[in-house]
């Protein structure tokens, strides 16, 4: 693999993780606009989930 390639693929990544980051960002303005959701709600949880560690999140998913 060349410096080329890794270059490529970096930003193939980032990318990939623009479109991702937009779709997030666009399903989150949606479930807001709908009146489904409301932002400080979504804040809370990404608060939570930044602070939970892996594990914590590993036996929540288990519960479910």
């Amino acid at each position: 693999m060349t410096k080329l390639d890794v270059i490529s693929q970096i930003a193939d990544l980032k990318e990939i993780d623009y479109r991702n980051t937009l779709a997030i960002t666009c399903l989150i303005e949606l479930l807001v606009d709908k009146g489904i959701l409301e932002r400080n709600e979504i804040a809370s949880k990404a608060y939570v989930l930044e602070n939970q560690t892996l594990d914590q999140l590993r036996r929540a998913r288990v519960k479910c």
